[in-house]
């Protein structure tokens, strides 16, 4: 069964609206009749309704011009009502009973049946499930069906103040949740233990939920997804606490490596290690500065890797420089080589450069990095330096 209906969250209708008529600009200037939205975080962009994954359609429909309709279980409908558009009057709602047929209802949309006469084009929700997309597909045949990501994720990619507002409450409760595990003992615990206390932290610092909490120490630093076991932290070795969540939908995601000495003079680390780290925080910094209006994605990741190629360590940064960030927690602009894509002020991304020696250690520094008119906004602000500590 379905929670509670979801409350009304910080971003105005106002600015739904403005989402919703740029999605139809853009899709009337593709010659897209229109988008037909699933459950998921384009649905949330455009109406504020983070719905529940059922077995049972619900999908927005977005025509190129008129007025957008919501298609909704009956059992979900006050859920759906309680979403700022809809409750601001931007998106009509048409429910459904379970022995209707919803995929009917929605190939009866005004813009809907005009594709399917025409052959005209229908762009779909990225992560549509197959069990909707195929009886939808054949419902509107000769319609040709696209990605909604052709109208949407060049919208999306750039975010309006309401998101920036967002992104930065979750940073800055994301860089709470830092200090108070490096603060904390470390040393004698378990993997899993402390990934249990990040947990608990996020949700304590304003996290509606955790998402991720990545505790990787020792060897298993050289490992960048890996997942918290039964190792027991021991001193004289590093920690990567790689950690997000998200504050209404919006994304948190940061990394702070930790050097736990147990409290002995002789458990710091080593000079291979401290001149590891060096290249990567100048890496990660000179990235971050790089990532201004006009810079290109692969741009930024040059930047990174150049320097720690020339550190020696170029084989050990094993995957790109970063990724956008915003309701998903990997979205446009992704920076990578071979991507092109000129940064716009509002693109928000992490940058986090890693370097991984497999068996021995590795090393990331992450922060979140809104692109603006000027001087790059990073919305992190945990001390990036390697985070010498007793843990004991």
């Amino acid at each position: 069964m379905s929670g509670s209906p979801a409350a009304a969250g910080s971003v105005p209708a106002e600015r739904y609206a403005q989402r919703i008529a740029r999605a139809q600009a853009e899709a009337s200037e593709q010659g897209v009749a229109a988008l037909l939205i699933g459950v998921g975080s384009d649905l949330r962009w455009l109406t504020g309704y983070a719905a529940m994954p059922l077995k049972r359609l619900t999908m927005l429909v977005v025509p190129a011009k008129g007025e957008p309709t919501m298609v909704a279980p009956r059992l979900e409908i006050l859920a759906a009502r309680a979403s700022t558009a809809v409750g601001a009057g931007l998106v009509t709602l048409a429910s459904w009973e379970e022995t209707d047929d919803p995929i009917q209802l929605v190939a009866q949309q005004p813009a809907v049946r005009v594709a399917a006469e025409r052959g005209g084009r229908l762009l779909v929700s990225d992560r549509l499930a197959a069990a909707f997309l195929l009886p939808l597909s054949e419902r509107v045949a000769p319609a040709r069906l696209g990605l909604a990501t052709e109208v949407l994720g060049r919208l999306r990619a750039v975010k309006d103040a309401d998101e920036v507002g967002l992104l930065r409450r979750a940073a800055q409760a994301a860089d709470r949740v830092v200090a108070g595990i490096i603060g904390g003992r470390l040393v004698g615990r378990t993997e899993s233990d402390v990934a249990r206390e990040v947990r608990t932290r996020l949700e304590d610092e304003g996290h509606s939920e955790a998402a991720f909490w990545i505790v990787a120490s020792g060897p298993n630093s050289a490992s960048p997804h890996h997942d918290a076991g039964d190792r027991v932290i021991a001193a004289g070795e590093p920690i990567v606490l790689d950690i997000g969540g998200r504050i209404e939908g919006y994304g948190s995601d940061i990394t702070r490596t930790i050097w736990v000495t147990g409290g002995h003079a002789e458990g710091g680390p080593d000079d291979t290690y401290r001149g590891l780290f060096a290249a990567l925080q100048e890496a990660q910094e000179q990235a971050s500065r790089g990532a201004v209006a006009g810079a290109s994605a692969q741009d930024v990741d040059g930047i990174a890797r150049r320097i720690i190629s020339n550190a020696g360590y170029g084989q050990d940064f094993i995957h790109r420089t970063g990724h956008g960030i915003g309701l998903d927690g990997h979205e446009d602009p992704y920076l990578v080589a071979g991507n092109e894509q000129p940064l716009r002020p509002g693109n928000a991304f992490s940058v986090e450069p890693g370097i991984y020696l497999e068996g021995r250690y590795g090393a990331r520094i992450e922060d979140i990095v809104v692109c603006t008119e000027g001087a790059p906004d990073v919305l992190n602000q945990a001390p990036r330096a390697l985070a010498v500590v007793s843990g004991a």
